[in-house]
């Protein structure tokens, strides 16, 4: 597979709508003007930029007890943000044992909420 086709299923034109595998540039998650991400690989699926788990500054992830279900990547779990002081509850999230179509976003956080992803 190639850097741009979908994981799926190899095809280009929709690689966006699905997952693209991007290893090719450094990309920040900033909030509250303070990098908590930093990565030069991740995975982008469905718009959204997973960076690997350890990748993440940990220091400023609190787990939360919230989560979502996706009925083709499995069930999300989230991370509160705090940053000075100040939080922003339930703004990252990952999946812990994502179904096999999102196997590539394993060990993968995503963000929201405000949080500004850098390319």
């Amino acid at each position: 597979m190639t850097v741009g086709q979908c994981i799926k299923c190899g095809s280009i034109e929709h690689a966006d709508l699905a997952m693209r595998r991007n290893f090719s540039q450094m990309v920040r998650a900033i909030w509250n003007n303070q990098v908590i991400a930093e990565s030069a690989t991740f995975e982008t699926v469905e718009g959204n930029v997973y960076f690997p788990a350890n990748s993440i500054k940990k220091e400023f992830f609190k787990p939360s007890d919230h989560q979502t279900v996706c009925g083709w990547k499995g069930t999300a779990s989230y991370y509160t943000i705090e940053v000075n002081g100040k939080q922003n509850p339930n703004a990252a999230w990952y999946y812990a044992t994502p179904k096999d179509a999102a196997k590539q976003i394993t060990n993968h956080v995503a963000f929201w909420k405000g949080v500004q992803v850098e390319k």
